[in-house]
């Protein structure tokens, strides 16, 4: 039978065919250190996991609950702003609880998008940024991710060449999965390019927690002045609280877009189980004293990751924020293209990492490596690697070439 349109329109999930060989290596014993998905391995944090365990306790929480959010977890989401980045939100209008800013992405795409409205998207990115809006019926333009001068004279470019003229443009730093940065010099021009050419922003700022070394902490679009007229960020507490499995996230901005995704949600679901609301508000209005432990662990883990990698033969430049290292490809196996290489991984070395392919097409010379195993396991991860590296002359001479291109 032919496959439903909107299915069709979705390219194959190429991050499948690796975790299917996990799963097969698995199965058969091996033991495989898996630093392919972005799934926090570090626990809630305890005073979280309490607050929860207290308030489930009454039944009048099990009831269905907003999908706009608790009152009480909106304020907290806007104090956040408040404290982290100067901004004053209003919580009843300004701020909206999503199911993790997947979700909110998604059903933004949902709320403002009609068949054929083009969409700025960066190559390579998170799935979500382009497959969200291609689901919805919209049409990608890619960009460059790289957060320079180059940027905005593609943005010029796209304004006059595409029909219709763009609709969105979307954000992504510190970027999953290059881990770029922007600085709030960029962000002012990319208003103003927003204002100029009536675009509206959207801005995925999952990883303004996750920042190591010397570097300033990461800026929200949303500091620029006028940002509000264009622009909505999307935020998580996955990462900075290790709560992925929990699903809460945020959307806050621009009043207009905000209540159009309100609207939609509304119709989809009744938001998440309120005792996670309320303990995802504890979680926001604590001391902070989480978050920097969540940062330093990363931190150790990817100076372990650089420097063992490093001397395994695989050089991983160091991230400057996020829990993930964009690697460039041995050169040896760059001609296999990130998909392939990833499989070899998984069966030669017991490494399973993210195909740089499955962000976007800029990005099948790189894998993503993802800082989701302790220290131990990155190091054995490292000797796995150097005895394949070592040996592949020698064991792959009859299975690849590994001097063939593309």
């Amino acid at each position: 039978m032919e496959e439903f349109h909107k299915v069709r329109r979705l390219p194959p999930y190429v991050f499948e065919q690796v975790n299917r060989l996990k799963a097969s290596a698995r199965a058969a014993g091996a033991d495989i250190i898996d630093l392919g998905m972005g799934n926090p391995d570090l626990p809630t944090p305890k005073a979280v996991v309490d607050k929860l365990c207290d308030v489930v306790r009454d039944p009048r929480t099990h009831r269905y609950s907003s999908s706009r959010g608790i009152p009480g977890l909106r304020k907290a989401q806007a104090a956040y702003y408040a404290r982290r980045f100067g901004v004053k939100l209003n919580p009843d209008t300004q701020v909206i609880a999503t199911l993790g800013s997947k979700e909110g992405f998604a059903n933004m795409a949902q709320a403002i998008t009609a068949p054929g409205d083009v969409i700025l998207c960066p190559d390579p990115t998170y799935p979500i940024h382009a497959f969200g809006f291609l689901m919805a019926g919209g049409v990608i333009r890619s960009m460059s991710v790289k957060p320079d001068d180059q940027f905005f004279v593609a943005i010029e470019r796209a304004v006059r060449h595409s029909i219709p003229k763009p609709l969105a443009l979307i954000l992504n730093y510190p970027s999953n999965p290059t881990a770029y940065t922007a600085d709030l010099d960029f962000y002012k021009e990319a208003v103003a390019q927003a204002k100029k050419h009536d675009i509206i922003i959207l801005s995925d700022l999952a990883y303004s927690e996750i920042y190591f070394d010397d570097n300033a902490p990461p800026p929200s679009v949303l500091q620029v002045p006028g940002a509000m007229d264009v622009a909505v960020e999307f935020t998580s507490m996955s990462k900075t609280f290790s709560m992925p499995g929990w699903r809460m996230g945020f959307a806050v901005g621009n009043e207009r877009l905000i209540a159009a995704l309100s609207r939609v949600k509304s119709y989809l679901d009744y938001g998440a189980f309120t005792p996670i609301q309320v303990a995802a508000s504890a979680a926001l209005n604590g001391d902070g004293s989480d978050i920097e432990e969540v940062r330093s662990i990363y931190k150790r883990r990817r100076d372990v990751l650089v420097d063992s990698f490093g001397k395994a033969g695989f050089d991983v430049p160091p991230p400057a924020a996020t829990m993930f290292a964009w690697a460039p490809i041995p050169e040896k196996f760059k001609s296999l293209g990130s998909l392939e290489f990833s499989k070899l991984l998984v069966e030669k070395a017991d490494v399973a990492v993210a195909p740089g392919i499955g962000f976007g097409e800029q990005g099948d010379d790189y894998v993503r490596i993802a800082l989701v195993e302790n220290e131990h396991r990155i190091r054995q991860a490292a000797r796995n690697i150097k005895r394949f590296l070592a040996t592949a002359d020698e064991t792959m001479h009859n299975v690849i070439a590994l001097n063939a291109r593309r």
